[in-house]
Parts: C-alpha cells; sequence; structure tokens
C-alpha cells in the first residue's frame, strides 16, 4: 500500500496547465497525486454556426474558437459554468448566460423557456451528452451541434489502472464519464481490468456528477463521493476528506 500519510490520488485531466493545477491542489491537501491523462484533444477544425444562442460546454471549445478567430455576431453566449465562461472572457468574448447547475441539464433549464423557436448552435467535443440536444429540441428550439474537437485515450495512458490492480491507489477523482471508459479501456489494454475494478472497490471514487456517477456504476464501479459543485476544486476536496475520514 502506499504511505499512510501521503496517500496516492489518481487524476485524470488533460495534460495541459489543467493536469498541473490538479496537481497542486492535490498536494496542498496533503496527498500524492497520480498524474494519469485519459483525455487528449483532436480540433476538428470547425467554428461555430451563426445563431441566436450558441452555447459552450468546455474551456477547450471556448480556447479552439478564439485561437480559430471566430466571431459571434449577435449571438447571445451561453457558457456552461465559470471555468468554461473566464475562457471565453479571456478571449474577448462577452459571455451573457451561465446555468446555476453547471451541467447539461442546468443548461435546459436555463434556455427552455428562452429559445422556444429560437436558433441555437451547441459547440462542443464528440462526447457531448445527448440531454442537452434533446431538451432544447423539446424546448422547441432549433438545435444544430459542431463538434470542435474529438477527445481520445492518450497513448501510454493506465498508470493508475495498474496502481488499483495491485492495491496501490487509495483514491481516484473521475472528471466525465469519458474518463472512466478510458481508464478501464486502459485497464483492458494492460491486462489488468477485473483487478482495477477490485481495486477502486477498495479505494475512495470521487466523480464530477450525475451522469459520470451513472457510467462508473453502470460499470461495475462503486462511486462513493459526488461533490454538489461540479468543479474539479469541490470534486478533489470532497474525495480527499472522505479518504481522511475512512
Amino acid at each position: 500500500m502506499s504511505d499512510p500519510e501521503r496517500p496516492r490520488v489518481a487524476v485524470f485531466r488533460p495534460d495541459d496547465e489543467r493536469l498541473g493545477a490538479a496537481r497542486t491542489l492535490l498536494t496542498d491537501l496533503g496527498v500524492d497525486p497520480v498524474a494519469d491523462p485519459m483525455l487528449a484533444v483532436e480540433p476538428t477544425g470547425a467554428t461555430p454556426r451563426d445563431a441566436e444562442y450558441v452555447v459552450f460546454t468546455s474551456r477547450t471549445g471556448a480556447e479552439l474558437v478564439a485561437a480559430a478567430g471566430w466571431e459571434p455576431g449577435d449571438a447571445t453566449l451561453v457558457a456552461i459554468g465559470p471555468k468554461t465562461a473566464e475562457a471565453l472572457e479571456t478571449a474577448g468574448y462577452a459571455v451573457d448566460l451561465t446555468p446555476e447547475n453547471y451541467s447539461s441539464t442546468g443548461l435546459v433549464d436555463l434556455l427552455g423557456d428562452r429559445t422556444d423557436g429560437a436558433s441555437v448552435e451547441v459547440a462542443r467535443s464528440d462526447h457531448g451528452s445527448p440531454v442537452l440536444l434533446e431538451g432544447l429540441r423539446d424546448a422547441g428550439a432549433a438545435v444544430h451541434e459542431t463538434v470542435l474537437y474529438r477527445l481520445v485515450r492518450p497513448e501510454g495512458a493506465g498508470d493508475a489502472a495498474e496502481l488499483a490492480a495491485a492495491g496501490d491507489l487509495d483514491a481516484a477523482c473521475f472528471t466525465s464519464s469519458l474518463t472512466v471508459e478510458h481508464f478501464l479501456d486502459a485497464a483492458d489494454v494492460r491486462g489488468v481490468r477485473a483487478a482495477a475494478v477490485v481495486g477502486l472497490d477498495a479505494a475512495v471514487v470521487g466523480v464530477i456528477g450525475g451522469p459520470t456517477r451513472e457510467t462508473a456504476e453502470s460499470l461495475g464501479i462503486d462511486v462513493d463521493v459526488v461533490p454538489a459543485e461540479a468543479t474539479f476544486e469541490a470534486l478533489a476536496r470532497e474525495t480527499v476528506a472522505a479518504l481522511r475520514e475512512r
């Protein structure tokens, strides 16, 4: 097992400044971060279509459209949460709306009454939840989705799966359904999937929201922590707190 004074906590954020910030936060919380990126970004080169509302669901999407020089015109810009809004505003865009609940469901709740008969452009990854598109269409919006980037599993991912399989991982912080799926895919590649799931059952598993919990549990992973706020900081803090309580 790992050092009880510095338990090992896996983090699966993309290998950019988000991973660095996650490692710093976990270190400050008194644990040993195991950085095992499970997502890599492949831009498609597409930009959002003209619409009355343009919805962004990630900071990555915001950064890609800014780099492409996209202009929103008179569109109402909607960000799924504060990190996405911050990225848009840093790039010079004015964010008009952000839901209270940072999720696809929160976006539907925010926009449902506003977009009946309106055109809505959803700009996001190739793994976006169908909840957003279906919810807006049910509310009467004319919805189009543009895939700004694809999310793939990085080559070589899976160190955390091997640690879990060996009983040497104390906690894990999953930030999306795709990180769960890619974790198990990486465990499969290394021939340790069953053992890794057993190892996670003995560890503290934190997930960022309800959809990620559903994915994890449907794949045989018990979930211990779902923070009230869907941010990595809340996820990390509550997962480490649950680990300390053990």
